[in-house]
């Protein structure tokens, strides 16, 4: 059963894990596991999970308004109403837009890429973080990396298998949960995989308000990391920010983080809205689905808004 988030491990015992998981250095071969998504994984998951045609966008709306977790809200003006593009009586008139956007935190849907988290001063593949990290941007580890991913998603919906309308803030989700969750799904992960992690933060926070996610988000323990891994998860979202909070590490606010993006090159996609996900798999009586994740090209950014598409 989840409980709330206290501190059970010890920096030493999460240094532990992270050699665990940890592909680069020490004479490991350095290979990223997203590139365990193939061409070969992409087909297969088209030719096995599209079965009706039906796509479901995973992005929440871009937040403009401040909130208790929206702090640097967005960005969106008309910046061009009904000017004709030329002097004189032509046609025709035209409306244009602008979107600022500072997506990394707990509201714009998104991707992080490899130069976002660095630990003990090094990002992904041991590269020094200060050395990488220029005014113009990142020098390793941007997120023109990943291209386009496509794959098989796995949607593990945990208020639908508690029968809880979500779950509250701060809950830990143990090694043990998943297990029992991924068996009550009946599926078995493999090479590849997306797994996407439901709490249900979007519908409370409809029903009940913005909270303060930086003090209280439910997710994954940091434990139950190397396990999905060896089961094949190679890319790792939530419709939070993937790590539980308050932390149950000591010293380490983003244990999750950490473990995929540093350690084993798995993208992490946050604050997904995967409400409508949940009742599209509801109705075709399955969690498994094909999933496109494209980041917007953007050079020596640390990540991307993103929205994903999962195609039943």
């Amino acid at each position: 059963m989840p409980t709330a988030s206290t501190i059970d491990t010890t920096k030493a015992q999460f240094d532990e894990l992270a050699a665990r998981v940890r592909v680069w250095g020490d004479g490991r071969d350095g290979v990223p596991l997203y590139r365990r998504i193939t061409d070969q994984v992409a087909r297969t998951a088209f030719a096995e999970e599209v079965r009706i045609g039906r796509t479901v966008g995973l992005s929440r709306p871009l937040p403009t308004q401040p909130d208790l977790d929206n702090p640097r809200p967005a960005l969106h003006y008309l910046s061009m109403a009904g000017s004709t593009l030329a002097e004189g009586d032509v046609e025709p008139t035209c409306y244009k837009d602008f979107v600022g956007v500072d997506y990394h935190g707990k509201v714009v849907s998104h991707i992080d890429s490899f130069s976002h988290i660095a630990y003990e001063g090094a990002f992904f593949g041991g590269a020094d973080a200060a050395k990488a990290t220029t005014a113009e941007g990142m020098r390793v580890g941007d997120v023109t990396e990943f291209g386009v991913l496509a794959t098989r998603g796995v949607l593990l919906d945990m208020p639908a298998l508690t029968g809880e309308p979500w779950t509250e803030p701060g809950t830990v989700w143990s090694l043990a949960d998943v297990q029992e969750a991924l068996a009550r799904t009946g599926v078995t992960l493999r090479a590849g995989d997306a797994l996407l992690l439901r709490n249900g933060h979007d519908r409370r926070r409809r029903e009940l308000g913005a909270w303060d996610a930086d003090a209280a988000a439910a997710g994954l323990h940091a434990a139950a990391v190397p396990w999905l891994l060896e089961q094949g998860v190679s890319v790792f979202g939530a419709d939070g920010e993937t790590d539980v909070r308050p932390s149950p590490v000591a010293g380490v606010t983003l244990p999750i983080h950490v473990l995929c993006l540093t350690m084993a090159g798995v993208p992490l996609l946050d604050n997904l809205e995967l409400d409508a996900l949940s009742e599209a798999c509801a109705q075709a009586g399955r969690s498994t689905f094909a999933l496109v994740v494209a980041p917007l090209n953007i050079p020596g950014s640390t990540g991307s808004p993103l929205n994903p598409v999962a195609i039943l």
